[in-house]
Parts: structure tokens; C-alpha cells; sequence
């Protein structure tokens, strides 16, 4: 199954002012370093701002202190967020040792004072996620990569992406029915789709459900008509699934931008000739031959709808039955194991009473039947 490669993006979030906070006199230090950093975007400032909260906790032995866990939690994100090649040489864990104090002080009942300060940080580590989740994507390390992306999920729950993503993820492990979940958590606004409607097709079909690729298909190309690959990709749901009534109406489309494909023009020969529309069907399989002159699909197709033709008049008409015999014989010549081709000559020299080469069809397939 082909899944699309899909783009991974963060979050964008703005660092917070330090005004957010108590300014309390104990914590001024803190707070000129972050307000620093927010102008100069220098991380000399984080590393300041670093070193105060982590000495004003250290020297009071205040762990517990819920304001200054939070300036904790705010700079120890800001840092993960803002450098990411580590140039601060902070310690290895410092990772875990953020998400369990941040998980402790979400789980507080006074996380109402610092509902901004917190959702900041949130956005911090969702984004610290994402990103590893995609530095392991590059090495191929999926399961690491999964894991990361559910850890950012559980910060930004919201962040409509991450859904993709974790569906992306899915796919490439093969655990389709759980990234067809994930598709099915996606909001219905088409930018969401913008990126995934090509690997959500694929899931869905793959997981056997054609009916929610479908409608994925057609909502999508309502708000682009001219896309190609979801017009091709719905018909070719609709002609694996013989739905001949709903793909005719794809056809025109189709056509227009694939007249030189002869694939899909024998496709749409077929769709018509199992709807009964004979001239379409001899026009389009004509044109399939002219396409691809060794292909025996079309050859035996077209040769089969004069002898239906010719059937529907008892076998009256002259024309239809020479041009069956004309192309039936042709994809002899193309595939002159076939069964199915020689089961149609050995009708239609029954009923012109050409015995000779009926006798010669009969040994034929007597051969190949024992």
C-alpha cells in the first residue's frame, strides 16, 4: 500500500510575558532574565534564568513552592523548545524530569492561577514531541517516533495534526484500522485534509471500507475539481467495487485529461459496455487499441461486444458477427492460451458453421482442460 510522505510542522507559540507572573521580589531575577530572552532571543538569558529558579529552589530546599515550580516548568520547557542542539549541556533527562513536574502541576488544583503559564508550557514540550518524533521518522525509528507523537498529543490534544500525523505513522507500521481511527478524528474543514486526503484514500481502502473513502473523495473534490489523482482514485474505487452506475458519470473528466492513457480509456470502454452503450464502448476500446496495439484486454473485449451485439439479433446480422470474428480471432493471435476467447470463438463459429475452425477450437480446449 502506498502512503503518502507527509510534511511535519510544530506548533507556533509565542514565549510568554513575564508580566503573566507574580512579580514577586524573590523571583525578580527570574523574571528580568525570561524578559531578557523574549527581546533578544539569546539563550545566555534561558541559561540565566536557568540557573536562578534552579538556585532558588536548591538553597530553600523548596520543592514543593507551586509558583516557583511553575517559573520552573516555563523555563525548563523554554529550553527544551529553544535549543534543541542541547548547546546549554543540560542534563539528558531533563526531558522527563519537565513532563513529570509539569503532570504533577497540571494534576493541582492551583493550576487555575497559571492557566496561561501552563498551556505555554504545554505547547513547549507538544512541540519538543513533534519534533523528535520527526527526527526519528528520518531515521526509520517509527515505533519511537509514534511514541513521541503520542506524548505531544497528550499536550495538545487540540492541535488537529497531530492526528495525521499519528494516522501517517500507523500506516507506515501497517496498523491500518488504527490509522483509519485517527483519519476519522480529523475535523471535516479541508485544510486539515490538505496534506492526508491521498494516504487517508489509501487507509481506508486498505482496511476494506470504500465507502468512507468515498465520501473522503467527493467531499474533497467538490472544493477542487481539478485535482486528478482524487477524480482517477474514486473511479478506480467505483471500477474495483463493478459500480459501473457511478463511475460513468467520472468519465468525461477522466477522460479529458487522460485521452492518451490506455488504461483508463479501456476502463471507460468497459464501463460502458457493461451499461449497454455499444457506440461508446466500440469507440473508446477502438481507441484503447490504437493506444496499446499488444494489450489483449481491449482486443477481446471489443471482439466480445459485436458477438453480443450479434447475439441480440439472433445472430442475423453480418457485420457484427465478421467484426467479432475479426477481433476475436486477433486476440487468438494475442493470447492464444486463453480460455475465455477460445469459449467465445467456438459460439461464434458454432453459429456461422464454420466447422473447420470450430473443430480446431474444440481440440484446443479438450488440450488444455486435461
Amino acid at each position: 500500500m502506498r502512503i503518502r510522505k507527509i510534511i511535519f510542522s510544530v506548533l507556533l507559540i509565542m514565549f510568554i510575558t513575564p508580566e503573566a507572573f507574580c512579580q514577586s521580589e524573590v523571583l525578580k531575577g527570574v523574571v528580568n532574565s525570561l524578559a531578557r530572552y523574549k527581546r533578544n532571543k539569546e539563550l545566555k538569558y534561558l541559561s540565566a534564568a536557568k540557573k536562578s529558579i534552579d538556585s532558588l529552589i536548591a538553597v530553600n530546599n523548596d520543592t514543593s513552592n507551586f509558583e516557583k515550580n511553575v517559573y520552573l516548568a516555563v523555563i525548563n520547557s523554554s529550553v527544551l523548545y529553544a535549543d534543541s542542539l542541547n548547546s546549554l549541556n543540560l542534563p539528558a533527562d531533563l526531558l522527563n524530569k519537565t513532563t513529570q513536574l509539569v503532570d504533577k502541576l497540571n494534576g493541582s488544583r492551583k493550576r487555575k492561577v497559571f492557566e496561561e503559564d501552563l498551556k505555554y508550557v504545554a505547547n513547549c514540550l507538544a512541540n519538543v514531541h513533534i519534533r523528535n518524533a520527526f527526527n526519528y521518522l528520518k531515521k526509520s525509528d517509527l515505533l519511537v517516533a509514534q511514541q513521541n507523537l503520542l506524548s505531544a498529543k497528550k499536550y495538545a490534544p487540540h492541535f488537529n495534526r497531530l492526528d495525521a500525523y499519528l494516522a501517517y505513522i500507523n500506516g507506515r507500521l501497517g496498523n491500518l484500522s488504527a490509522a483509519a481511527s485517527f483519519y476519522n478524528n480529523l475535523p471535516l474543514t479541508e485544510e486539515a485534509w490538505s496534506e492526508n486526503i491521498e494516504a487517508a484514500s489509501a487507509v481506508y481502502k486498505a482496511v476494506g471500507d470504500t465507502t468512507k473513502a468515498i465520501k473522503l473523495l467527493e467531499r474533497v473534490r467538490r472544493s477542487s475539481p481539478e485535482n486528478g489523482f482524487l477524480l482517477l482514485d474514486e473511479a478506480n474505487i467505483y471500477n474495483n467495487k463493478r459500480d459501473y452506475a457511478s463511475l460513468a458519470p467520472l468519465l468525461p473528466a477522466l477522460l479529458e485529461s487522460n485521452s492518451n492513457n490506455p488504461d483508463i480509456v479501456f476502463v471507460a470502454a468497459n464501463c460502458y459496455d457493461r451499461l449497454n452503450n455499444f457506440e461508446k464502448a466500440e469507440a473508446l476500446y477502438s481507441q484503447a487499441i490504437e493506444l496499446n496495439s499488444s494489450a489483449y484486454e481491449p482486443i477481446f473485449n471489443l471482439g466480445l461486444l459485436y458477438l453480443r451485439k450479434a447475439q441480440l439479433k439472433n445472430f442475423t446480422d453480418n457485420k457484427d458477427l465478421l467484426a467479432a470474428t475479426k477481433w476475436l480471432e486477433k486476440a487468438h493471435e494475442v493470447a492464444p492460451l486463453n480460455t475465455n476467447n477460445l469459449e467465445a470463438l467456438r459460439l461464434l463459429y458454432t453459429k456461422t458453421g464454420n466447422t473447420v475452425q470450430l473443430n480446431n477450437i474444440n481440440n484446443k480446449l479438450k488440450q488444455l482442460t486435461n
